[in-house]
């Protein structure tokens, strides 16, 4: 064998060798193509079911809004443009009316058997795991002037606020306070059972 044929026949061999090389890298190339596409095609549809599941929790939010009462629906709205809410929902919502904490007419003071309703309360609040905001509203019935409703309705609340501070230990900067007056009776004031059950404090939690 001359040398120009094993010349020849090693330049076959190193073409063959590289056209062998470059159908494997071409090969290889094409399968990471392959599996990059797989995983996108994977996060994109993880991606489309997190916005199903937060179009279908959004559905489940609306539902339960449109069965909050007044009080709380306005509350969440304070809350929410406030910037205090983590989740920003109602968790629940306790109305003391004079059953549980009773207020005299033009009295503002927590009475001594409202305290145990009060310490229920506050309990329910400390159970929850997530961070919470309470608001604190104050009503009253029709006796007195508008000016009047509106102070009773505020120093009502202010009342039930220091109490659960001092005597449960809920941090102030998680409560506030509003008063309604007379604007909003949960039932008539032409009775007298009507002007007991407006004379009230409504507390709602919120996340």
């Amino acid at each position: 064998m001359t040398m120009h044929s094993n010349a020849t026949r090693l330049l076959s061999l190193s073409l063959l060798a590289a056209a062998l090389g470059s159908c494997a890298t071409s090969k290889s190339v094409d399968q990471k193509i392959a599996e990059v596409q797989a995983q996108t095609s994977k996060k994109i549809e993880s991606v489309e079911t997190q916005v199903e599941d937060l179009q279908q929790k959004q559905k489940a939010t609306d539902v339960r809004l449109d069965q909050l009462s007044q009080e709380s629906r306005e509350a969440l709205k304070r809350a929410q443009e406030a910037g205090v809410l983590a989740k920003g929902k109602v968790v629940f919502e306790q109305t003391f009316t004079e059953d549980r904490v009773k207020f005299k007419t033009n009295s503002y003071d927590v009475p001594k058997d409202a305290q145990a309703a009060l310490d229920e309360f506050a309990g329910k609040v400390k159970a929850l795991n997530e961070q919470y905001f309470i608001e604190i509203q104050g009503h009253t019935d029709d006796t007195g002037g508008t000016r009047l409703n509106d102070e009773l309705g505020q120093r009502r609340a202010d009342s039930v606020r220091r109490y659960l501070s001092r005597n449960q230990q809920l941090p102030l900067a998680r409560m506030s306070t509003i008063s309604y007056g007379d604007t909003l009776p949960a039932e008539s004031n032409k009775t007298k059972q009507g002007r007991a059950a407006n004379r009230r404090v409504v507390l709602v939690v919120l996340e």
